[in-house]
């Protein structure tokens, strides 16, 4: 189970309040001579220890923040520690980089040993201008106004008000009026803040077109490539996936909305009919209540491996999990891993669908990545570029599907939701590459207009949707679906790594039905790696390619087409 990291380098009971209260450890990091391996190694372990506080103190505030969005004071705490005492970590931080790629340093540094920590130091440090810390500072702080103003939506049905997330699970209904009037509700609930988010996210490309020219790049995209550390692959392949999947996937998903439409006998399929059941059945029940929720999920990961399920129910009795939908909750899900304990966070937004159930077995999967790469010696380890943490999750979507049984005792049920998901993987990866262009576009073009935003968007529609499926005089809906996507406003282009490792999950979930206990065994092995060898070298480790070609794509793909028609 998880062991709390040791202090032997800051008090134990300090409390931080300000910058100041840390400021004599970054002095003395700063100060301290570095002369053998020894000492460079133990300065290393010294800033992670440190790095590993900062890292859970405000994790700590962006969790109670988002679980109340109500509570000013909560934010207050989380916006401080933005604005006055991460700035001043940003200038120190630099400096500490410049310290240890110092020449006479790196002749004692094991280069093999320390390559990812070391690419990652230079390229903070190429990165790096002083006068985007307080625009880094700004921006983070915008970036949390759209869980803010999203957390407050809610319709009024039947006498009731429901978050938008409660208000979906009419979706399933079997009554097309119901289904067909709470998309309405839904919609024009969105419409409303519809400007505000357009307003918002001009805001954000300003200050981010800003911060990518003082760093030296034309525009942003090129800029945040850098920092999310794509060293593995390049603007062309992901070029090359969008290409990719509109040619192999995207025809996919039309098979499958024409066997929905013709199964369901309509003259037109319409978007408020594809969450229903084909045969008109009442939606999944897969569990009563969030307590049900969580001990169903620990048992289908303790039937995969005993330490799985261990791990939730550690995390269920510390109080670790924030599961439910309610009022004044940010939207969204995220597992958020805290350094210092050990201890990953789960925040999300169930409503008693079986989405909620995928949910937890993705957030859990990333848990179980924390878990597994805790015993790393630096954090810098434990903080994984997010082509390998969404491999962890959406493989563990995957791997545990032979033990829904405990989410579904009917035969019948079970293939629906086995069934049910894997059309959802199908549908996520023209949505990942719809997303990811998308942004290619927003920041490639700077100056352009919300309309041109908007118009350009509609044009993905057509690339990347379903051309089985009736939009006709939904067009303002269509038109503003991009603003659901919160990555597109708090986290730039982080969506492609979606994508990326659901092929690899599906590759590992298709070599698990050949060889269980050897696929079993390499996935975890790659997980325990944390972020110490390059992503393709994880990828091999848990025995799949990192690939994103046409001919790869259509080969996982037939393998699901496969898996959907014994499910039939």
């Amino acid at each position: 189970m998880a062991t709390k990291l040791k202090r032997n380098f800051i008090e134990a009971d300090i409390i931080i309040d300000s910058y100041s209260d840390i400021k004599p450890y970054f002095d003395e990091l700063l100060e301290r001579p570095l002369i053998s391996s020894k000492t460079v190694w133990q300065w290393l372990l010294d800033r992670s220890e440190l790095e590993s506080i900062l890292n859970e103190e405000l994790g700590w505030r962006y969790i109670r923040m988002n679980c109340n969005t109500s509570d000013e004071h909560l934010a207050h705490r989380f916006e401080t520690f933005i604005s006055e005492i991460e700035p001043k970590i940003a200038i120190v931080s630099n400096q500490l980089d410049t310290k240890f790629l110092a020449p006479d340093v790196m002749r004692m540094v094991d280069k093999s040993k320390l390559f990812t920590v070391v690419r990652e130091i230079k390229k903070e440090l190429e990165l790096f201008r002083e006068e985007n810390v307080p625009l880094d500072a700004e921006l983070q702080l915008k970036e949390q106004e759209y869980g803010l103003i999203a957390s407050k939506m809610s319709v009024h049905y039947k006498k009731e008000e429901l978050t938008l997330q409660r208000a979906a699970n009419f979706l399933k209904e079997t009554d097309q009026a119901v289904r067909e009037e709470v998309y309405r509700l839904i919609q024009n609930r969105r419409m409303q803040d519809s400007e505000v988010f357009q307003s918002l996210l001009t805001e954000q490309i300003k200050l981010r077109q800003t911060i990518s020219k003082n760093a030296g790049f034309t525009n942003y995209r090129d800029y945040k490539f850098k920092a999310l550390g794509r060293f593995d692959y390049t603007f062309d392949h992901c070029q090359r996936f969008h290409n990719s999947v509109a040619k192999v996937v995207v025809p996919l998903v039309d098979e499958v909305n024409l066997m929905r439409k013709q199964k369901m006998n309509l003259k037109n399929l319409r978007p408020w009919d594809l969450e229903v059941d084909t045969d008109l059945l009442p939606p999944l029940k897969p569990f009563d209540k969030v307590d049900d929720l969580i001990r169903k999920t620990v048992l289908c990961f303790r039937d995969l491996e005993p330490e799985f399920g261990m791990y939730l129910n550690e995390m269920q009795k510390l109080g670790y999990l924030d599961l439910e939908s309610r009022k004044n909750k940010a939207p969204g899900g995220f597992n958020y891993p805290l350094h210092e304990s050990n201890v990953p966070f789960i925040f999300m937004n169930a409503t008693g669908n079986f989405d909620d159930v995928v949910t937890l077995l993705h957030e859990g999967g990333h848990a179980i990545h924390a878990y597994l790469a805790a015993p790393l010696e630096l954090v810098a380890f434990k903080e994984v570029p997010s082509e390998i943490a969404e491999l962890a999750s959406m493989t563990m979507e995957l791997i545990t599907m032979d033990h829904w049984h405990h989410f579904f005792t009917n035969e019948q049920e079970l293939k629906r939701a086995k069934r049910k998901h894997l059309q959802s993987l199908l549908n996520t990866l023209p949505s990942v590459a719809k997303v990811d262009k998308f942004q290619h576009f927003l920041y490639e073009n700077p100056t352009h207009s919300p309309e041109e935003r908007n118009d350009y968007w509609m044009k993905l529609e057509q690339e990347f949707g379903s051309k089985v499926v009736d939009f006709s005089g939904l067009e303002k809906y269509r038109a503003n679906q991009w603003q659901r996507y919160l990555h597109i406003f708090e986290v730039p282009f982080y969506y492609i790594e979606y994508g990326i490792a659901q092929l690899g999950a599906i590759a590992i979930w298709k070599n698990f039905k050949q060889d269980k206990l050897t696929t079993l065994k390499q996935f975890k092995t790659a997980l325990k790696m944390g972020y110490t060898s390059p992503l393709p070298d994880t990828y091999k480790a848990a025995g799949i390619k990192f690939d994103f070609s046409e001919e790869y794509i259509r080969e996982l793909m037939d393998f699901v087409k496969e898996e959907l028609e014994q499910l039939q």
